[in-house]
């Protein structure tokens, strides 16, 4: 009896062992997801990651990097979900088959921020490439990320607008920190350089020191966040069942409703605009 009970008991071991190394059947309940620096310095996951686990039981280790970096570690298969901000990259991201569908999820937008003296005078000017053309004349200090996240792919994108070659320019007034928003934000405050950066990272600075918002408002500056699934089919090791429940709560109205709740100072940081017809 006790050599039969001793089989029963490996046998038992040998099966549930082939059940963990079968994908899907035993899958971890965590996901990795590749986001920007702005999502987790404006401490907006802080705010909605403890309400979807709660609600999924789903843990979600968040990867925060510029736009750039997430989708290269999305493309290595580093990560379940992509959640940024540069359109035109997200969309080639899913055409080349490694995400499986693209979704908005909430916008902002983008400042330009720089000191009390503003040696360029663009202090109230709404026109983003007609002030930062004004910073270049005067070659007033420009601190870039220099990353090739989200935000420094627009600031470019406006720079080509003003008809300014920043190529031209890196070293002498215009710098390139290629660092994270925060750090450049710390990089800018401390040359007395402008800087342009998303509205909630801005709201969420806490080295402001004479710093103020100098030239907001204008539609070129407009901050889309997306999400996407990275694909199983692409990426074999994607926890595809907690990624997509993940995916779906953001878009949904339980994710929706957590992002347009977080305030800092009374203030709303991001905008909920997912498709009303949600996931699919």
């Amino acid at each position: 009896m006790k050599l039969k009970h001793t089989g029963f008991l490996a046998a038992a071991t040998l099966c549930a062992s082939m059940v963990l190394a079968v994908p899907g059947m035993a899958e971890d309940r965590s996901i990795i997801v590749q986001s920007t620096t702005s999502t987790q310095n404006s401490g907006l996951f802080d705010h909605i990651l403890p309400m979807f686990e709660k609600a999924s039981g789903i843990k979600v280790n968040v990867v925060a990097v510029g736009t750039g970096q997430a989708i290269k570690n999305a493309r290595n298969c580093d990560g379940d979900v992509l959640f940024v901000h540069a359109k035109p990259a997200e969309e080639k991201f899913v055409a080349e088959g490694y995400g499986v569908k693209r979704f908005d999820v909430m916008y902002n937008d983008f400042v330009i921020v720089g000191p009390a003296a503003d040696p360029a005078g663009v202090s109230g000017r709404r026109d983003a490439a007609g002030s930062l053309k004004a910073i270049a004349d005067a070659e007033a200090v420009f601190a870039s990320r220099g990353d090739d996240s989200g935000t420094h792919k627009k600031e470019l994108s406006l720079w080509q607008d003003a008809g300014v070659d920043v190529d031209a320019a890196s070293g002498t007034w215009y710098r390139e920190t290629g660092s994270g928003m925060g750090a450049t934000l710390n990089t800018s405050v401390g040359m007395g350089a402008y800087a342009m950066t998303d509205r909630a990272t801005w709201i969420a600075f806490k080295n402001k020191g004479d710093f103020k918002i100098a030239v907001e408002g204008d539609e070129a500056m407009f901050n889309q966040y997306g999400i996407i699934q990275v694909n199983p089919a692409k990426c074999l090791n994607v926890k595809a069942e907690a990624a997509k429940s993940f995916v779906d709560w953001i878009i949904t109205r339980g994710g929706q409703s957590a992002i347009a709740e977080y305030k800092l100072d009374g203030k709303q940081l991001f905008f909920a605009n997912a498709a009303k017809e949600g996931a699919s």
